[in-house]
C-alpha cells in the first residue's frame, strides 16, 4: 500500500479539495481510502454531503492514524488529509508513516514562505522514515498571471522537487465540493479539472515507483 499525505502550513491552499480529488482519482485505479486527519473534518463533511452517492470511503484519522492506516494495508492507496499545520500531532504522525508527501502551494508569497517550514519538517521526518518523498504542487494557479509565473520560478529555489503539473483555479472544484462529488464525477462541467487531476496522478505514480 502506498500512503500519500497532503500537508500544508496555512489554510486556503486548497489542500482538502486536492486530497479528495486525488483520492477519487486513485480509486479509479485501485482500492483507495481517504483519512481525514484534520480535526476540522472537512473531508468527512464532504462525504456526508455525498451520502449514498459517495464513491470513496472517508474515515476519521484525527486519532490513532498510524494504527488505522496499518489496518487498511489490504488496500492499494491511502490518502491522508492533514491539518493546516506542519507541527500538529496528526501531521507529524503522517510524516512518519507516509511514502509520499504532497505539499499544495498557492501561488503567493505567504504560501511559499510557509513551505520552507514544511521542507524542514520533512527533512527531520526522514530520520525515522528515510524513504519519505515529497513533492510541491502549485494549486489554484492562474496561468496567465505574473504571480503564478513568479511562484513557479521561486519554487525552484527550494530543495524539494515541484510537480510539473499545476492545478488551476476552476469553478468546477468549488461546485464539486458543494455537491459532495469529485471533479471526476462532474461530467463535462469538470472535464478540464479532471484531466489535470489525472495528469497529476500519472506524475505521482512515477515518483512513487522510482
Amino acid at each position: 500500500m502506498q500512503v500519500i499525505a497532503l500537508v500544508g502550513n496555512k489554510g486556503g491552499a486548497g489542500k482538502t479539495t486536492l486530497a479528495i480529488n486525488l483520492a477519487s482519482a486513485f480509486s479509479e485505479l485501485a482500492p483507495t481510502i481517504l483519512f481525514d486527519a484534520d480535526p476540522q473534518g472537512s473531508s468527512l463533511q464532504w462525504c456526508n454531503i455525498a451520502g449514498d452517492t459517495a464513491t470513496l470511503d472517508v474515515l476519521d484519522g484525527s486519532v490513532n492514524l498510524a494504527d488505522q492506516v496499518r489496518s487498511s494495508s489490504d488496500l492499494s492507496y491511502c490518502v491522508v488529509d492533514c491539518p493546516p499545520s506542519v507541527h500538529s500531532e496528526q501531521t507529524q504522525e503522517a510524516l512518519r508513516i507516509s511514502d509520499l508527501v504532497i505539499i499544495p502551494v498557492q501561488p503567493s508569497p505567504l504560501d511559499l514562505w510557509a513551505s520552507v517550514h514544511i521542507e524542514t519538517e520533512v527533512n527531520k521526518a526522514r530520520t525515522a522514515n528515510p524513504d519519505l518523498r515529497a513533492l510541491l504542487v502549485i494549486n489554484q494557479s492562474e496561468s496567465r498571471t505574473r504571480l503564478s509565473k513568479l511562484a513557479a520560478e521561486a519554487l525552484k529555489e527550494l530543495s524539494l522537487p515541484a510537480a510539473t503539473t499545476a492545478i488551476r483555479r476552476r469553478v468546477a472544484h468549488r461546485n464539486a465540493m458543494l455537491e459532495g462529488r469529485s471533479v471526476l464525477q462532474m461530467g463535462s462541467r469538470g472535464a478540464m479539472a479532471a484531466d489535470e487531476i489525472r495528469q497529476l496522478i500519472d506524475e505521482l505514480k512515477t515518483h512513487m515507483e522510482t
